[in-house]
């Protein structure tokens, strides 16, 4: 290269194998046996190549090596497309699923085709689908019989609340000595009978919340 370098230059390039003092006499040396060119610039040395010492390269190695250089770009450009396109190939290659992973996907596939015709079997033999109008009767028979029920609970609620103090001592008087499943039985005995878990839930549910006229399908 023609670049100028100084002793330090060349000293950080050798890593420190020579130190700098001895690098800038081997230059000076250099530049006195004429391989080298000594430039002071203030109180810096430069040393350059004797580009007199250099062989002067004729036009047609010139005009050679410039064509092998178009020539190793083009190969060069070549080679770059044939990687991309193996790079994709191989990113395609490892999205599509392995041999085990189609037979696990085929087994689920088959088992979910046979649970649908499974369920479709009974429709095949002639069993008989709800119509439109049993459904629309059963609506009708829904909100006719809750609205029964909600009717005597509101006649019930009103009795017990004005006779709750007395039922709820009278209760205490004959259920305080008694064991719990007594109790739970004299209960069943009188056909008393009290929200279970599955009607609260009930009532809580969009069927009787949504539309108190009509239970939505």
């Amino acid at each position: 290269m023609n670049r100028p370098f100084g002793a330090v230059d060349v000293a950080a390039n050798l890593k420190g194998a020579v130190a700098k003092t001895v690098t800038q006499k081997l230059l000076v040396s250099l530049a006195e046996k004429g391989e080298l060119v000594q430039k002071l610039y203030g109180k810096t040395t430069f040393f350059v190549a004797n580009q007199a010492n250099i062989a002067s390269v004729p036009d047609e190695e010139i005009a050679t090596l410039e064509a092998e250089r178009k020539q190793v770009e083009e190969e060069n450009s070549l080679k770059a497309a044939e990687a991309k396109a193996l790079i994709n190939e191989l990113a395609r290659l490892k999205s599509t699923p392995t041999n085990d992973e189609l037979d696990t996907q085929i087994a689920d596939t088959k088992a979910a085709i046979a649970k649908a015709l499974a369920r479709l079997q009974p429709l095949r033999g002639g069993a008989t689908l709800v119509s439109a109008d049993d459904i629309a009767q059963i609506d009708t028979e829904w909100v006719k019989w809750r609205a029964e029920w909600t009717r005597r609970r509101k006649i019930f609620t009103s009795a017990s609340a004005r006779l709750h103090s007395w039922t709820r001592r009278f209760w205490q008087l004959g259920t305080d000595a008694l064991p719990p499943q007594d109790a739970s039985a004299l209960a069943e005995d009188l056909g008393i009978e009290f929200d279970t878990s599955e009607h609260q839930a009930l009532e809580r549910s969009h069927i009787c919340t949504a539309n108190p006229l009509k239970r939505k399908r």
